[in-house]
């Protein structure tokens, strides 16, 4: 059965340097720093890839998150997959948790999130199973 948790977070993104022998790709990485708040409670840590178009309204991204914490009371680990384009200012995100990479409480986890941005404030709802 599919649950729902739902809540808000605060993001910091911290530009990485490109990896050695990278030379001018137009590819930029960041560090990913995250809390979670409300039903889904816990830091997670990830890295971001990311190309931006000449005309700004075009790009791409993904990222892999690592999230530490509870889900709706029971606690583990688990990791999420990003995946992001946005096609002259229309965007499209997929944000799913990487296949068999819970712990804890939370061996069996599947699921996606969508993220939320409005007026500047971040916040997420995110549909997911456990396997009983």
């Amino acid at each position: 059965m599919t649950k729902r948790a739902s809540g808000t977070f605060d993001v910091k993104l911290t530009p990485m340097a490109p990896d050695v022998g990278a030379g001018d790709t137009g590819t930029g990485r960041m560090r990913i720093d995250k809390q979670f708040h409300g039903e889904l409670e816990g830091p997670s840590q990830g890295q971001m890839l990311a190309v931006m178009a000449a005309s700004k309204t075009s790009g791409g991204y993904v990222a892999m998150e690592h999230v530490s914490g509870t889900l709706h009371g029971r606690s583990g680990t688990f990791a999420l997959q990003h995946s992001g384009t946005m096609t002259r200012g229309a965007q499209q995100l997929s944000v799913t948790v990487v296949p068999d990479s819970g712990t804890g409480q939370l061996v069996g986890l599947t699921g996606s999130m969508r993220i939320i941005i409005d007026e500047g404030k971040h916040s997420y709802e995110f549909d997911y199973a456990l396997a009983e």
